[in-house]
């Protein structure tokens, strides 16, 4: 057997020689021809009597092809790895004429996909932002406008009033492209609010979308879906088809309510309940605002680290690795993504890879064990529980194969190597209100 390696001029691709002689294949096609020939229940032939030729005859070429791919197999990952020859994807191979029937020596070849060296950003070269999220007077309303909508008692009336909320279709004009459902908070709307005032579900309203919520660009986005940026430049007349009035009787700020929010007896006065519900809000905008700043850091860091990939043979093997899911052409349209995708992925094995980053079994565990926990709303168990939760999670991240291990590994280890790239950027403190940060993550 004899290997080589032939790269191209542009170094970010190669082709794979491998060289067999009968000499290689040639003692495991026979041994296996043997075994066969044990086996075999050919009519006219005791068992274990069938002579090998014959087998060989009936079975040689299928048994050479299959001989063969193991050999090739084996040849070409050991090379790969004796080499440390890193390797996107998988190895292509190329077509060739082969005949098993004549030929006694092969070449097959393979196309590889060469991923060079690359340096990462020099430190503190990065800058990124962190949202300190505040929440407001305004936040904490709505947050108690769906509390009551969620636990109050819920009706559909014939007829709206102040207060309720009206289901329909929006568009601009005629404009039936246009046309969205959306949910009009009556007590939102700042000019001719009477206009929504005794509607019934059919009444198709009319009005400038601007002046009703008095030109609050934040206001008319949550409304409307569209973006901050294009709520700011609506203007003009718009039609609401009304088709169903919400109305909902908000419920007593009681322990039942208390109970039903955040489990029974977790909270016990309104005072604890206000204090719990803030929390609870802040809570979600800092791991909101914290995972923005890590797509920051992703996105900054693939913008600005410098890595030549192998393209027309990463677009040939996503088509081969995917066939029958994607088509050249879906690869060719959403290409940017898939490279941006390749170049995180080999930011994070390099960072994995230099700081000698490792994920041990008793994190994957107790990680597992902790989610299990939030899902059961169970802050503390003791110690009986808790090897109950533990025999829990052994079982889910047993299952499918240990798919679940693998995914709660991948978890763990994009955290630290968050963490670890945390440490290299310059990060700057940005006060916002929590209004302004939902409006801007809407923009």
């Amino acid at each position: 057997m004899n290997i080589t390696l032939d790269k191209n001029d542009d170094q970010l691709s190669a082709i794979l020689t491998v060289h067999l002689t009968e000499a290689d294949y040639s003692p495991a096609v026979d041994e296996k021809l043997k075994e066969y020939s044990k086996k075999a229940q050919i009519k006219g032939f005791r068992p274990g009597k069938v002579p090998v030729g014959l087998v060989r005859k009936m079975y040689g070429k299928g048994v050479l092809g299959e001989e063969i791919n193991n050999l090739l197999g084996k040849a070409v990952d050991g090379y790969i790895k004796d080499n440390n020859i890193k390797i996107l994807g998988e190895p292509l191979p190329v077509p060739s004429d082969v005949n098993f029937d004549t030929d006694k020596e092969f070449d097959f070849k393979f196309e590889l996909g060469l991923l060079p060296d690359f340096e990462l950003p020099a430190d503190q070269s990065i800058t990124i932002d962190r949202h300190q999220v505040s929440v407001d007077d305004s936040t904490l309303e709505e947050t108690y406008d769906q509390i009551g909508r969620q636990f109050g008692e819920s009706t559909n009336p014939e007829v709206s009033e102040e207060g309720d909320y009206l289901y329909g279709k929006l568009k601009k004009g005629d404009d039936e492209a246009s046309e969205r459902p959306v949910l009009l908070p009556i007590n939102k709307v700042k000019n001719g609010a009477d206009k929504f005032i005794g509607v019934k579900p059919g009444d198709v309203l009319t009005f400038d979308l601007s002046d009703a919520f008095g030109g609050d660009a934040s206001a008319i986005a949550s409304f409307s879906g569209h973006s901050k940026e294009e709520a700011a430049n609506i203007s003009g007349d718009y039609t609401l088809t009304v088709e169903k009035i919400n109305r909902t009787t908000k419920p007593e700020h009681d322990q039942e309510l208390f109970d039903k929010v955040f489990g029974k007896d977790i909270v016990t006065s309104k005072e604890e309940f206000d204090e719990k519900v803030r929390a609870t809000v802040q809570e979600n905008y800092d791991r909101e605002a914290e995972n923005l700043m890590n797509r920051q850091i992703i996105d900054k860091m693939v913008d600005a680290t410098t890595v030549q990939i192998p393209t027309e043979f990463f677009k040939k093997w996503l088509v081969r690795a995917n066939a029958g899911k994607l088509t050249a052409e879906q690869v060719e349209e959403h290409y940017s993504d898939y490279e941006k995708e390749l170049k995180w992925s080999m930011i994070r094995n390099k960072v994995v890879e230099e700081q000698e980053l490792k994920v041990s079994n008793d994190e994957i565990v107790e990680r597992t064990m902790q989610k299990i926990m939030g899902q059961f709303n169970l802050p503390e168990i003791s110690e009986e529980l808790q090897e109950s939760v533990r025999g829990f999670a052994d079982n889910y991240l047993r299952q499918d194969n240990g798919k679940n291990y693998v995914n709660e590994y991948e978890a763990i280890l994009a955290e630290k190597v968050i963490e670890n790239l945390r440490g290299k950027v310059v990060v700057n403190d940005n006060p916002i209100s929590a209004e302004d940060f939902r409006t801007q993550g809407a923009s």
